[in-house]
């Protein structure tokens, strides 16, 4: 039982967040109504047509088409309505930037023209709090978080009482992962505890020490002895630059050394090369443990059509595992749709070549990738699985989810469709 303290109780499972309401009953049988159902496949199948005329550069056709998806879709109706207005929006903002670049002004409908600029127009505010969203109404962070601590865990374990404790975090956001992994080592550890290290990575100083400042503060609550580094990497999508930025990380002796490279990856990809000296400048480090998690989907394709058939499958099973366990009317949802799996699909769909930041691969590939910079599987341990599945049982209570472990690799997935990997390297 997860909040004993038994020998294996390692991580704390959040019971703050109450399981969603279920949808009621007549709204679920109107949506799998045969009728329903049959237009939820016929206006899939009309955006499916719309990308192939983009893609034979009918561009008059795909307008029309737009204009009728775009009439008949919705930010806030049923799940099908939602995926195909976001990826509406994303073809017709495919669709505008060849305009620009060959017949400007642009021929589009006006209910589009707000979609435009829809990469560039929220404030990392609004990114913050969309992530913060996203991280409470669905499993996807959070699994990710756990699933990863708990391995760090497993790796320092075997090292009697550590006296420093040292995590590299790529990109850390908010910082939500580490709360629990700094109770879990505060309890686990008489006193004097360790000493606790992150560094971590952004692109902005003054969040990066606002970040480190709340840790602080939950660190001295703890009383856990804690230091946080911010490493400022102007352009987190070039790998040279993340490559020489390191060289100013200073490792300890007698420092256990944890690398974390949650949701981040799959943005070094446009370069193998550089990725792979990234990857064996890691290895020279010495971790104890590499993190890794990822999409359980293939948007690193330079064809456009294949892109957006993986991108369709993709988040047909995200939406439909929101629509399953939150009510229709939740603003969190529709903000989370809108704000952030949004920016995905209009970046799947709308960007080319080197403007492309969503470049997620299977773990099939990162498999290879790491086995090819030399390292090895971490072993998964049954309480690390029990421990992802009670997750999923308090929190998003829906016979949906699934969970499998493959190749000592976590996969997070909604119905039959894997969703998310999370794996361990040493």
């Amino acid at each position: 039982m997860l909040g004993s303290h038994s020998q294996r109780q390692d991580l704390h499972i959040d019971p703050s967040l109450p399981p969603q309401p279920p949808r009621d009953a007549t709204d679920h049988h109107l949506h799998h109504h045969p009728h329903h159902h049959r237009q939820q496949m016929d206006i899939r199948q009309l955006l499916s047509c719309c990308a192939q005329q983009i893609s034979r550069s009918d561009f008059s056709a795909a307008h029309r088409l737009i204009s009728f998806l775009s009439a008949n879709s919705s930010p806030t109706g049923d799940s099908t309505d939602r995926l195909v207005h976001y990826f509406t929006n994303a073809l017709a903002l495919r669709l505008h930037h060849h305009h620009l670049r060959h017949h400007p002004p642009p021929l589009l409908t006006d209910s589009c023209n707000d979609y435009f600029t829809y990469v560039d127009r929220y404030d990392d505010a609004i990114l913050q709090k969309s992530y913060l969203s996203l991280n409470q109404i669905t499993p996807f962070v959070r699994f990710s978080h756990l699933t990863a601590n708990q391995a760090i865990l497993e790796a320092i374990d075997p090292v009697h009482h550590p006296k420093h404790i040292h995590i590299l975090d790529f990109d850390i956001m908010h910082g939500v992962q580490w709360p629990p992994l700094m109770q879990a080592i505060a309890e686990r550890y008489p006193t004097p505890t360790p000493t606790l290290r992150i560094t971590s990575t952004g692109t902005d100083l003054d969040n990066l020490r606002r970040t480190g400042d709340r840790l602080s503060n939950f660190a001295h609550s703890l009383n856990l002895n804690f230091r946080f580094h911010p490493l400022v990497v102007p352009n987190e999508d070039n790998v040279d630059d993340i490559i020489y930025r390191l060289s100013a990380v200073i490792l300890l002796p007698n420092e256990i050394l944890a690398v974390n490279c949650v949701l981040y990856l799959h943005r070094l990809l446009k370069d193998r090369e550089s990725f792979l000296l990234l990857l064996r400048k890691i290895k020279t480090m010495n971790p104890k443990v590499v993190t890794l998690a990822e999409k359980e989907a293939n948007y690193n394709n330079p064809l456009f059509l294949s892109r957006f058939s993986e991108a369709v499958n993709y988040y047909t099973a995200v939406f439909d595992s929101l629509e399953a366990t939150l009510p229709p009317n939740s603003r969190e949802r529709m903000e989370v749709e809108q704000v952030w799996f949004g920016r995905e699909i209009a970046d799947v769909v709308a960007a080319e070549g080197e403007k492309r930041r969503e470049r997620h691969e299977r773990f099939r590939s990162w498999e290879v990738v790491m086995r090819s910079a030399g390292f090895s599987n971490f072993p998964v341990s049954g309480f690390a699985v029990a421990q992802a599945k009670l997750l999923l049982r308090l929190h998003y209570p829906s016979e949906g989810y699934s969970l499998q472990v493959l190749n000592d690799c976590f996969f997070l997935g909604w119905q039959n469709q894997p969703l998310f990997s999370v794996s361990a390297w040493h």
